[in-house]
């Protein structure tokens, strides 16, 4: 993975994160183990030491993967780390997705971890938003995170996610080029019912990609049709004859009648691309 930033910029908004988490003291971070919230997490632990707990919840949402790999991180890292529950089907409306469904998921998420950062004394809880998330999304999450007053100190010192990667890959971090990854519940049109077999469905059919050794894929849901989201460069070994009669197979045993390869190829917020002009959103 080629990453293409201005070295001594990328050090500065370090420095100056370094600073940032320093001036609050104590932190919870919200810590899924995805590029960004490793990275914070581990700086600010190198900062705060023992005044940062990192919280990982565990949701249907989220394949058992990505929790075994926040888990190993944080034990390698040796940062202090507990395990919470937040099912998100739970969550009054949250299945019958709605276009705020991400509002819904994040406000449940963060009201219990800013409670438990009250009652052990915490002072400040962050998560792990960087500064491209501003522009060209469409993040109703970011609304309940300002609601709450938890702080995004990655985009607060403008951090982007070419930095990240380039610092995390300096400090020897295995995230550094760990494929991009949005909870299961944005493989699912706006409207369509979310449900935990549909779920298992989806994390099981991206999880057979994964082993066949694709890395950044997406399986969008549209009733019985898989449509799949792979990188371009991808697609001459997708086609081939014994791994697309893999991949067939193996997503009709799970449930679907029809696979579909998007010649788009993969990119965030093709569920968006129905509600929102172009350049609007890529959630």
């Amino acid at each position: 993975m080629a990453i293409d930033v201005h070295v001594s910029e990328a050090h500065a908004k370090l420095e100056a994160l370094k600073n940032l988490l320093k001036s609050m003291e104590s932190v919870v971070i919200a810590f899924s183990g995805g590029v960004d919230s490793s990275f914070l997490a581990k700086v600010a632990h190198e900062v705060l030491g023992d005044k940062v707990l990192a919280i990982t919840a565990r949701s249907s949402m989220y394949p058992e993967r990505e929790f075994n790999e926040a888990v190993q991180f944080a034990a390698q890292h040796g940062i202090p780390h507990r395990v919470i529950v937040s099912e998100e089907l739970e969550v009054e409306g949250f299945s019958d997705n709605p276009l705020n469904r991400c509002y819904l998921c994040k406000h449940e998420l963060f009201r219990k971890i800013k409670k438990l950062a009250e009652e052990e004394d915490f002072k400040f809880v962050a998560e792990g938003s960087n500064y491209d998330d501003l522009t060209g999304d469409y993040r109703p999450g970011l609304q309940a995170v300002s609601e709450l007053g938890v702080v995004s100190p990655l985009k607060e010192v403008k951090l982007t996610k070419d930095e990240i990667r380039f610092l995390s890959k300096e400090m020897g971090l295995p995230t550094w080029n760990k494929p991009s990854f949005a909870c299961l519940a944005s493989r699912f049109p706006y409207g369509e019912k979310i449900t935990k077999e549909k779920l298992e469905m989806v994390g099981k059919a991206e999880q057979f990609l994964i082993d066949l050794g694709f890395k950044q894929i997406r399986v969008r849901y549209h009733g019985n049709v898989a449509r799949i989201e792979t990188n371009e460069n991808d697609f001459d070994r997708f086609l081939e004859k014994r791994t697309r009669e893999a991949i067939y197979s193996r997503l009709k045993e799970l449930g679907f009648l029809y696979v579909a390869l998007d010649l788009k190829g993969y990119r965030t917020g093709s569920m968006n691309e129905s509600f929102f002009k172009k350049g609007e959103a890529n959630a």
